[in-house]
């Protein structure tokens, strides 16, 4: 049997690698096998540490915490099925790259695969979900335990946070008893510091890309969904120099706080664009330059897929690239940095015609969505309500489905300080209004979730946080009783079954649900009446205002909307 003070060296060894590490904030939910955890890091100073019961919430509580960070968040559970709980944000840490370190408690060895109760086989229970799985030893007497679990701890955070980041798992086994000596002070450690390598381009890929920059005629920039600590004044450097068109996804962070002298450059309206026949005919690109990720724009896939350009070039910090549509002719492995600025790259005399064609047709699309969200009062408009009354200084979180794709279409390019983020990992609708939370809680910012129904009822749990630690998040549901990204589908032609599988309507309202959470509530029908709500200034932590709209009055307008978009762009090619 181990005694209280092996335990307690073991877990403050533990508690005390991960600070050195760069860990900051943990979060923790209650449970038996997990005490010495929990005590260890409630007993020191040095972390900001997070409760919320629901372990699936509290795992993607952790993603918005690191998201909006970038740096490693600790998870705490105990064993058994709390540990599987975790497993929806892990695979979305995974795919988004997020350095999540997941601390599974579990049972001895001698007491699993035994029918012992709340043992499960956890050791490496995300399988292909992390980056690196760890089964620590038991806490013992031995020698060299401690300075294996203190280099362990240090590689686990090192491979979290190495470009791509990801998540980590560090099962760590223990016997009862489970109470630990409390100490103020963390141990001295052995292990002094790991530095991490830069993602640096060969000198041969700058030299291509200059070359390829410097000969195409008609090409543009993809800036989709980058790292979190993406070094954007380079970003923006770069822009200045090549003077092409850039095509930025809301989740780039270059929708917003767009430099001055950069804004004729941004093309924020290519998904309704790229509907015309027409501008995609005239406008093949022969070279396209990706940072980051792939957009969700359907219609620049579909583009990017017929098209083929002779150079697309990805240029992503992972060797295991991303290319969902397998037209990527260059990769260049490296992390984006100063050295994009280093080219010294110049725009042809063909590309700048090129760039003012994208310029021209952005402006229509944009008059276009300006005048939508004035005259119409469905979904998108009252979403562009919402865009236009975020303050200065603010994030908006955005749920998968609809709201991301109406923050594509209906956010405008502005050099306003507002940042927005998704789970565009795997696009899945649960964990929303918790990583909502996780990042109000690191970012300390006016945070504004834009959520529909059925996400917010799927992490309703996610509202627990609020009761364990101050919270500061406005929610905005957009309630049309069901799935509506579902009008948009193929499914949508097939009148029999439709509602019963698809639309799900559930006729719930949540104003029971904001006074259960002390919440203040509005329910808003009109454009009017929701602009008078953000317009008054929030009397509660959490407020949730409820905007009622209707799914086939949205796909109607929507088509609408995009109908006369595409009718305009054809008279460019009439001059």
């Amino acid at each position: 049997m181990v005694n209280k003070q092996q335990l307690s060296d073991y877990v403050y060894n533990i508690v005390a690698s991960l600070y050195a590490a760069g860990v900051k904030k943990v979060v923790v939910s209650p449970g038996s096998r997990s005490t010495p955890l929990a005590y260890g890091f409630s007993s020191t100073k040095e972390f900001d540490m997070y409760r919320q019961v629901d372990e699936r919430s509290a795992a993607f509580l952790a993603l918005g915490l690191a998201k909006e960070s970038a740096e490693p968040v600790v998870l705490v559970c105990t064993s058994g099925t709390a540990a599987a709980n975790y497993f929806p944000a892990i695979v979305e840490a995974y795919y988004a790259r997020l350095p999540l370190i997941v601390l599974t408690a579990d049972r001895p060895h001698e007491l699993r695969e035994v029918g012992a109760p709340q043992a499960i086989a956890q050791a490496s229970l995300y399988g292909h979900h992390v980056k690196w799985a760890l089964d620590l030893p038991i806490p013992d007497d031995a020698q060299v335990t401690l300075p294996f679990v203190e280099r362990h701890i240090a590689r686990a955070v090192a491979v979290a946070t190495q470009a791509p980041f990801g998540p980590v798992q560090v099962n760590v086994p223990f016997r009862e008893p489970l109470l630990i000596e409390f100490t103020k002070q963390l141990p001295a450690r052995t292990f002094t510091q790991h530095f991490g390598a830069e993602v640096r381009p060969a000198k041969a890929a700058c030299v291509f890309l200059k070359e390829t920059i410097q000969a195409t005629k008609q090409g543009f920039i993809i800036a989709g969904e980058m790292a979190q600590n993406t070094h954007t004044q380079a970003m923006w450097d770069f822009v200045r120099q090549a003077k092409w068109p850039v095509l930025v996804e809301s989740l780039s962070h270059m929708r917003t706080n767009i430099p001055d002298d950069c804004l004729p450059y941004v093309v924020e309206q290519y998904d309704a664009i790229l509907k015309n026949d027409a501008f995609q005919a005239h406008m093949q690109p022969q070279t396209v330059i990706r940072f980051g990720a792939q957009p969700v724009s359907k219609p620049l896939m579909q583009f990017l897929t017929a098209v083929k350009p002779a150079n697309y070039i990805v240029i992503d910090e992972d060797p295991k690239f991303r290319d969902s549509l397998h037209v990527a002719t260059h990769h260049i492995e490296a992390a984006i940095g100063q050295w994009i600025t280093t080219l010294d790259v110049q725009a042809t005399a063909e590309q700048q015609h090129y760039t003012i064609l994208w310029q021209r047709a952005n402006t229509i699309a944009a008059r276009h969505r300006t005048a939508y969200i004035a005259e119409q009062s469905d979904e998108g408009a009252m979403a562009g309500v919402l865009f236009k009354h975020l303050p200065e200084h603010s994030d908006l979180v955005a749920g998968s489905s609809m709201p991301i794709r109406d923050v594509d279409t209906f956010f405008e390019k502005t050099t306003r300080d507002i940042r927005i983020f998704c789970n565009r990992g795997t696009n899945g609708i649960d964990g929303v209004v918790s990583t909502a939370f996780g990042l109000q809680y690191a970012s300390k910012r006016d945070t504004y979730l834009l959520i529909g129904d059925l996400s917010f009822l799927h992490d309703s749990n996610g509202l627990i946080a609020s009761r364990y630690q101050p919270s500061d998040l406005t929610i905005v549901v957009m309630n049309n009783d069901g799935g509506g990204i579902f009008s948009y589908l193929a499914q949508s032609t097939v009148e029999e079954h439709y509602e019963q599988l698809f639309g799900t309507p559930t006729a719930l309202g949540f104003e029971h649900l904001a006074a259960m959470y002390d919440a203040e509530y509005a329910n808003v029908t009109t454009k009017e009446a929701f602009e008078t709500v953000l317009e008054t200034p929030k009397n509660k932590a959490i407020r949730i205002i409820e905007v009622m709209t209707d799914r086939a009055e949205n796909v109607a307008t929507h088509r609408a909307l995009w109908q006369a978009i595409n009718e305009e762009l054809d008279t460019l090619w009439q001059a």
